[in-house]
């Protein structure tokens, strides 16, 4: 399996971006994808996810109401719509699959077994 970031950039406060995640080779069956990121000198830290399914997303609380994760499952691409971008947004964010089920939607990075090569979103003050 592949997974392949793109669409980070810099913006001000108050953009919007919105970034992708392809997946290719076996990746077909995968149950979840999420987004998370990782700012300088932080931990990896849980943004979203979205369960192929039924399309059942949850949030984290910093970005609820302001980030939107969505997939098409004819492209296995799912998006991060990215909007009332603020300072602290700024991180790489990585792009995750998991192809086990399970009861609740993973939030956690050691619960997803594959992993983009990350994209750099800067948001200036």
């Amino acid at each position: 399996v592949q997974l392949q970031a793109s669409g980070g950039g810099l913006v001000q406060a108050g953009g919007s971006l919105r970034l992708s995640c392809a997946a290719s080779g076996r990746a077909f069956g995968s149950y979840y994808m999420g987004w998370f990121r990782q700012a300088p000198g932080k931990e990896r830290e849980f943004v979203a996810a979205i369960r192929w399914r039924d399309g059942r997303t949850v949030y984290a609380d910093s970005v609820k109401g302001r980030f939107t994760m969505s997939g098409d499952n004819a492209v296995n691409t799912v998006y991060l719509q990215m909007s009332s971008l603020k300072p602290e947004d700024t991180a790489v964010y990585y792009c995750a699959l998991r192809r086990v089920p399970r009861i609740t939607i993973p939030t956690m990075p050691d619960e997803y077994d594959y992993w983009g090569q990350g994209t750099l979103v800067t948001v200036s003050s």
